[in-house]
């Protein structure tokens, strides 16, 4: 997850209704509420899934990151040079708002996946893309016989002692859900951990200055319970002078990479003691591009922390599907139709919204841009990257939808909500003026 840039002074919202017992493990999952359109244009797929070879991997991005982001410059260019096909899915709003909406996107991913491949997929995620993918066996379990290993890097499991469930200023929704004591992490562990029959590598950092607590095998990203089996191992059980911190344990070091791998080429987890300490002179994986790797890291990282999402001030509510008691395997528990999954809680200056664009490998050709359904802006370019909004009018919901069109020729579109808040403006204008 990222931390918090933009601070917004919200009036606090009233906490939701308390949660009936979680759903059993067995319970069948809800059908997904995002349009089928937005989920095939997020996945972007090389070379060899089809009638797969061996498990095509699906590659899932942390909060804040794209797919683009997280993997384009490391691990997919990697993936080719070991023939390793590859997926990579894309959230909307880079992740930033409710992570319960991704799980559909990680659950579509993997069913399309597996029928594309003929056989059971892998998955390696970063961060929230190395937890959310839980989320999804853990309600659909439909997609348990589809995967075969799951691998986490700094994998937010158990949340992190760095975020809070409530944020009175304001924050993204994903990092309320990723607090250690959130409900959605409560929900996400409900029942048991892993599941039988695939096999759980979950490497984390000594250095995390983000995911935290992980001094050893018993902080955040680490699994214990449940019928899968399970390797938790740092990096620096490896190569112990590793510094590596949260953003490049998932995307430039050499020791996790290793370590997925051997969980990828062997039955089971990932086993520490097949790796050579080799991996740590340098400790930089395969795949990076010796002249352009820092400054790809560097764009990423400026990405990652510029990205944009909703406001909020509380957790988002659970969704139905979650409880036991759920008849219709809806949305969130005692919402009604204004308040559904992804839908904004808080209220946000709209002012000055700037959204990062991508098309995975390809390029960003085109773009419009699209408030409450009426056109506002028209761009074109060689590769277009982001686009800064015009203001939102100041009160009430707004849409927006941006319109992509990219060098593989694939239209993509993404929509994002907003709560304008004509108080939070009126507030930031006198803080402004007092100083």
């Amino acid at each position: 997850m990222r931390r918090l840039l933009l601070i917004v002074v919200l009036a606090a919202l009233p906490a939701g209704p308390a949660q009936a017992a979680f759903a059993p493990v067995d319970q069948p999952g809800p059908p997904l509420s995002v349009p089928s359109s937005k989920l095939a244009a997020a996945l972007v797929c090389g070379k060899g899934v089809d009638n797969a070879a061996r498990a095509p991997v699906l590659l899932v991005p942390g909060t804040g990151a794209t797919a683009d982001d997280n993997f384009s410059w490391n691990y997919e260019p990697a993936f080719d040079a070991q023939g390793i096909p590859w997926c990579a899915v894309t959230f909307p709003a880079a992740g930033n708002n409710d992570i319960q909406v991704n799980g559909e996107y990680v659950v579509y991913s993997i069913r399309t996946m597996f029928a594309r491949a003929g056989r059971r997929i892998a998955i390696a995620g970063h961060s929230q893309g190395g937890m959310v993918p839980r989320w999804a066996l853990r309600w659909w379990p439909d997609t348990r016989v589809m995967v075969d290993d799951v691998i986490g890097f700094a994998g937010t499991n158990h949340g992190t002692t760095s975020a809070q469930p409530d944020c009175p200023r304001g924050c993204i929704p994903a990092d309320t859900q990723q607090a250690a004591k959130s409900k959605f992490i409560e929900a996400l562990n409900s029942g048991q951990e892993t599941f039988a029959g695939i096999s759980y590598t979950e490497v984390y950092t000594h250095t995390d200055e983000e995911v935290q607590p992980n001094a050893d095998n018993t902080g955040t990203s680490s699994l214990h319970t449940g019928d899968g089996r399970i390797t938790n191992v740092a990096v620096q059980d490896i190569c112990p002078a590793d510094p590596v911190e949260h953003l490049g344990l998932g995307t430039v070091d050499g020791p996790a990479y290793a370590l997925a791998i051997d969980a990828l080429d062997h039955d089971g987890p990932a086993d520490p003691k097949r790796i050579s300490t080799s991996v740590c002179t340098p400790p930089l994986m395969p795949g990076l591009n010796p002249v352009t790797w820092p400054a790809d890291a560097a764009k990423a990282a400026v990405n990652v922390e510029t990205s944009s999402g909703d406001t909020v001030t509380h957790e988002p509510p659970l969704a139905c599907y979650v409880t036991a008691a759920c008849a219709s395997g809806g949305g969130p528990a005692g919402a009604g139709a204004g308040n559904a999954p992804g839908a904004p809680a808080g209220c946000a200056d709209t002012r000055r919204l700037v959204f990062h664009v991508s098309a995975g490998r390809a390029r960003v050709t085109s773009l419009t841009v699209f408030v409450d359904g009426k056109r506002v802006m028209v761009k074109r370019g060689r590769r277009l990257t982001s686009v800064r909004v015009p203001a939102l009018p100041p009160e009430g919901v707004h849409t927006v939808r941006i319109v992509t069109r990219a060098s593989d020729g694939i239209r993509r579109v993404a929509v994002h909500r907003y709560r304008a808040c004509a108080k939070a403006r009126a507030r930031n204008r006198r803080l402004r003026t007092r100083r």
